[in-house]
């Protein structure tokens, strides 16, 4: 399917089903709006689902992992084989996104997108067609054609996903150098100077920062990426996992899927995923602030406040996972709280015939 059928097949929200769902929550035993965000996201669910009872779950956290060529230019603490130990990490069940799937009810899928190494594991999901990208601060990261490759293949995940039944997805990654590419993208499509897109990632130096910096800078000069067209961004400066999460923001809204992005590196894909499809926005919802300072910028841009401030900055989907906690409540409250009449409790009088 081309891009242009994929925007044009992701449907704005159901007003009707929204408004709806507002008066329900309206009609519920609080203050009216007392519960903020959770009564957004509940309306916002509703919207999706184009049901008074939409589903939490089943949920499913995608984990899209990639090498990134841009490493030959020291902008990591660690080094290009973490990617694969970590993708190995995550079939086993011993990282931080296990740890809080599994306490939050969702099941872990582990995408090669292009990891440098090849895993063998029955429970890997493979869509790589190349092991890494090339170094951008040499020329293009990769073609735009491996770039529509990879978004096809973050979109066949989604509906891969919801065939087997699951209703609420988040989306996360692993890739050695992938908060460079985040930040070349961010300033690729906003013109933002690299000092204010570029933070530590992984935890780099005074010295891996410079390089870290200078590596964007040289990227953006040799590639001189369009800002107006997100797959000449992706290609000339991204990563093949962020074009799967980005296809995964696309897949969602064309199946009518709520997905949950995380920190930077998610949110950049969400960025190029608003960028070819702009409903595509409806079916995202943030789910926190990360420590990298383009974060900040990032969800600016998209019009976003995710509701949770933890200081985290690990990637993987963890901030995600956790958000999707949040967004159970949301739509529990609607689905199981009493209505002032089913009660039997008096409701929220007019202000304007209160005596003060």
């Amino acid at each position: 399917m081309k891009l242009r059928e994929i925007s044009a097949a992701i449907e704005p929200l159901h007003d009707g089903w929204t408004a709806q769902a507002k008066a329900r929550l309206n009609s519920l035993t609080k203050p009216q709006g007392s519960l903020g965000q959770l009564e957004s996201i509940a309306e916002r669910m509703a919207g999706i689902h184009r049901t008074l009872t939409p589903p939490a779950g089943p949920k499913a956290v995608i984990v899209m992992a990639a090498d990134h060529g841009v490493c030959e230019e020291g902008v990591s603490a660690f080094p290009q084989a973490v990617t694969e130990q970590m993708v190995r990490n995550f079939l086993n069940g011993g990282a931080a996104v296990n740890v809080l799937a599994r306490s939050a009810g969702a099941d872990v899928f582990c995408v090669d997108m292009g990891v440098a190494a090849d895993v063998d594991h029955p429970r890997l999901l493979v869509k790589k067609t190349v092991r890494g990208t090339s170094n951008m601060t040499k020329g293009p990261a990769m073609s735009v054609e491996m770039a529509v490759e990879a978004i096809q293949a973050g979109i066949d995940t989604v509906e891969m996903l919801k065939g087997k039944g699951y209703r609420l997805l988040a989306v996360g990654e692993m890739g050695i150098g992938n908060t460079t590419a985040a930040a070349a993208i961010l300033s690729a499509a906003t013109g933002a100077a690299a000092e204010l897109s570029v933070g530590r990632g992984t935890g780099i130096d005074d010295a891996g920062l410079a390089r870290k910096r200078e590596a964007v800078r040289k990227a953006l000069q040799v590639n001189a990426p369009d800002r107006n067209d997100p797959l000449d961004i992706l290609g000339k400066v991204g990563g093949l996992e962020i074009a799967g999460m980005a296809g995964v923001c696309l897949g969602a809204g064309m199946h009518r899927l709520p997905v949950v992005i995380d920190g930077f590196i998610s949110t950049a894909a969400a960025l190029i995923a608003t960028m070819i499809a702009p409903n595509a926005a409806h079916y995202l919802f943030p789910s926190h602030l990360s420590q990298e300072p383009g974060h900040a910028l990032l969800l600016e841009q998209l019009g976003m406040s995710p509701p949770l401030r933890l200081d985290m900055r690990l990637g993987e989907g963890t901030g995600a996972v956790l958000c999707m906690s949040l967004i159970e409540s949301a739509v529990r409250i609607m689905n199981e709280m009493a209505t002032f009449e089913s009660a039997g409790v008096s409701g929220q009088s007019d202000a304007g015939s209160v005596a003060t």
